[in-house]
This record gives structure tokens, C-alpha cells and sequence, in this order.
């Protein structure tokens, strides 16, 4: 029988890692075969966080850019180069942070 760990989680409130719960369940007779991690976003989304736009204005270099201050919840707010015509303050965006690779749906970054 396959059990997902999120299911799992509705029913015991816990703290314990992954692993920590297949040893428990284990040592209670309960045999764990496997452990598989299923991502639905290829790479996952480790070092991407929400940020609101405070301000949004042209780029005075480039027609096709904007500069934006974006709160990502830190003591200063991120500049950041967007190429997104619509964005704007007051939007809540996803943010990589520096040194996250993002994926492409059909292959490698």
C-alpha cells in the first residue's frame, strides 16, 4: 500500500522527519518498503518565496524593462530588473532568490 506523507500528517501531529516516522512505523510492525519523493514542479520550489511589488517604474536604460522594490519580508526590500509589461505595485509575485535554479517544463535550466 502507497501512503503519502501529507495524508499521513492529517491524522498524527508530529514533528518527525520522514525517515524518523518509516523507523516508527517499522519498529511497530508496520513494514516500509520504500520512501519516494514525487515532485509536481520539477526541482521543487527551494529558494523561491512571495514578495509584494512596492513600486514599479520604467527602466531609464531599456523600454521593455521596469525597476521594482519587491518586500520579500527581509529588513530591505529587493531591486529587481522585471521584463513583465504588466507588472505593478501592490502584486504579490513569486521571487528566486539568488542561487535558485528554476526549470523549464520539457528540460534542463
Amino acid at each position: 500500500m502507497t501512503i503519502s506523507l501529507n495524508w499521513l500528517r492529517q491524522y498524527i501531529d508530529t514533528d518527525l522527519s520522514a525517515e524518523e516516522i518509516a523507523d516508527m512505523l517499522t519498529s511497530l510492525g508496520l513494514e516500509v518498503e520504500g520512501m519516494e519523493e514525487v515532485e509536481s514542479i520539477k526541482g521543487g520550489l527551494k529558494g523561491v518565496v512571495i514578495g509584494e511589488v512596492l513600486e514599479a517604474k520604467k527602466h531609464p536604460n531599456a523600454d521593455r524593462l521596469s525597476l521594482t522594490r519587491v518586500n520579500i519580508g527581509k529588513d530591505e526590500p529587493l531591486q529587481i530588473v522585471c521584463g513583465a509589461p504588466n507588472v505593478a505595485a501592490g502584486q504579490k509575485v513569486p521571487v528566486a532568490l539568488v542561487g535558485t535554479t528554476l526549470y523549464p517544463s520539457d528540460g534542463e535550466p
